[in-house]
């Protein structure tokens, strides 16, 4: 929902500081055509809130500050069907509608020439085309033809991207890679557990939530002690809704994750099973060592059941059960427990 009214600020747009644009680029993916303070109004509410709003591509993304890299609301205008004209308040703003195919929004900017160029460009990346009946200086018209030309070739890209993935024959289950990479189907519990056992490989899990309808979000935070936290993720539509004390609403997964990550300048970082790596390949000397030693506890734990923790395992029990699990040699066996096998308590 929109806030109430706050004044606009008074003062001319600059870009972003380097680190925060680049970011934000790399969250969007879309080229910064024009950027400004914005009054934003949906046609169910009925008070204005004031973004920094960028229009990217096609899209126009809200940020609730200046210099947040996040985006609290993005809004698809490619299907805009008109645009009001620009028309002064008594305060001096410039209102305008634009006639969405599901709505109207209402902008109101700071004054009528801010009001101007936003409709201008707004107008030029929708139709492909530069307005033709707005009254525009030199230096203005030659921006607008720019961001026009690169909007071209944004679509032609695109396009032949879309053309080419949908020529190339998909796996089955090419659906899956469409999920962050710290997805897993585990339960809150299990997702506990792997972020307690593995600090290295991160501290951000998104998971199934318990209905097996929407998600959750577990984190680990290392402030004066460790502890967890755990977030719903509502799936709606095709949008995803954090629950915060504010609702955050982010059209995919990876949106969220990244929201969690930036909101926190990178102290949360997706959690990440390293597998194998090229010093570690799965057939190297490391690895079956590891599995040997694995296999080795394994062949304990099992005399463990076996016996009572008072017991003492003869070596020819051992080497019965070394046979029988086909584990290391007897000698390396007595060396490892100095020729004598106590049973190691286990809990069930």
């Amino acid at each position: 929902m929109l806030r109430g009214i706050r004044e606009q600020p008074k003062e001319s747009p600059q870009p972003a500081p380097r680190q925060i644009f680049q970011e934000r680029q790399r969250i969007t993916g879309l080229p910064l055509y024009f950027q400004d303070y914005l009054s934003v109004r949906h046609s169910r509410c009925k008070e204005f809130r004031v973004y920094w709003t960028e229009l990217r591509g096609t899209m126009l993304f809200f940020y609730d500050d200046k210099k947040a890299p996040m985006y609290s609301q993005k809004l698809d205008i490619s299907a805009l069907t008109s645009a009001t004209n620009v028309y002064p308040d008594e305060n001096g703003s410039a209102h305008f509608i634009l006639m969405l195919s599901n709505g109207e929004l209402e902008l109101k900017a700071n004054d009528s020439e801010s009001g101007k160029e936003w409709k201008c460009f707004i107008l030029t990346v929708t139709k492909l085309s530069v307005p033709p009946d707005e009254s525009l200086l030199p230096g203005q018209l030659t921006r607008m033809h720019e961001v026009l030309e690169k909007e071209k070739k944004r679509r032609i890209t695109r396009n032949d991207c879309s053309s080419t993935s949908l020529n190339r024959k998909s796996p089955p289950s090419s659906t899956l890679t469409t999920m962050p990479v710290c997805f897993y189907a585990v339960s809150r519990q299990e997702a506990t557990e792997m972020l307690e056992k593995n600090p290295s490989c991160g501290n951000l899990i998104l998971r199934p939530g318990r209905d097996s309808k929407n998600y959750a979000i577990t984190i680990r935070h290392e402030l004066d002690a460790p502890h967890l936290k755990h977030y719903k993720v509502m799936s709606k539509g095709t949008s995803y809704i954090i629950e915060l004390e504010r609702q955050v609403t982010l059209p995919s997964l990876q949106d969220v994750v990244n929201y969690f990550v930036t909101q926190t300048r990178g102290k949360l970082k997706p959690f990440v099973i390293r597998t194998h790596s090229a010093e570690d390949p799965v057939n190297s000397p490391a690895k079956r060592k590891r599995h040997k030693q694995q296999h080795r506890n394994s062949v304990l734990l099992k005399i463990n059941r076996r016996h009572s923790p008072s017991y003492l395992v003869s070596r020819t029990a051992l080497l019965a059960l070394n046979q029988e699990y086909d584990a290391v040699s007897p000698r390396e066996t007595s060396e490892i427990w100095g020729g004598q096998i106590t049973p190691i308590p286990v809990e069930d």
